[in-house]
């Protein structure tokens, strides 16, 4: 898998092959206790390299390229664009452990819009890379800002970690919620309180 540098991720070259990877999964199942070549396990590590490029491909794109192309013609509309129910699938940097749930995106245009699939597009470049949920958050919401010029952007986060839902404490019914507000979100409450009360219908 080829890695571009990206202004997230302005370091980040991967130089290791599917070959070395797979030989560092056929580490781990002889660490965990199973045998590497017995039968249902001969394609695991080539089964795995193949899964971690998708669970991780977020590494490889640009979100501000997706939010590149906008449309004018939209007769004046200045009020706030909400796209609800965004699916999370990433994983914690500090176990890679799955992350599951749900994003919330709203921005105020600034004269211009963006197709609506870009917004669940950004979600899902930022979602597939190692994550905390706080800095997924922040990083949906300023780079909308910073690309749309919007008015104004809220995302809310609420999702299940599976690092204390399988592990650790072991809380299987915990969530948690992030909420990020830029712009007119941050300084006027009633823009605020109307995109809540939106997203909790």
């Amino acid at each position: 898998m080829k890695l571009v540098k990206n202004e997230n991720n302005k370091n980040l070259e991967n130089k290791v092959s599917d070959k070395e990877a797979e030989e560092a999964f056929i580490k781990i199942l002889k660490w965990i206790g199973e045998d590497p070549s017995r039968e249902g396990l001969l394609e695991t590590p080539k089964r795995v390299t193949k899964a971690f490029k998708e669970y991780f491909k977020g590494y490889a794109d640009d979100p501000k390229k997706v939010l590149e192309k906008t449309f004018g013609d939209v007769e004046g509309y200045d009020d706030m664009v909400i796209q609800k129910n965004i699916s999370v699938h990433s994983h914690c940097e500090h176990h890679m452990a799955p992350i599951i749930g749900v994003a919330h995106v709203a921005y105020i245009p600034n004269e211009r819009v963006v197709g609506l699939s870009k917004l669940a597009r950004v979600v899902e470049i930022f979602s597939k890379r190692l994550q905390t949920q706080e800095r997924l958050t922040m990083q949906i919401a300023t780079t909308i800002m910073d690309a749309l010029d919007a008015k104004g952007v809220a995302v809310s986060i609420d999702s299940t970690h599976q690092c204390m839902t399988m592990r650790g404490i072991k809380k299987e019914q915990a969530t948690t919620v992030t909420n990020y507000y830029l712009g007119k979100f941050k300084e006027d409450l009633s823009y605020q309180n109307r995109y809540l009360r939106f997203i909790s219908k």
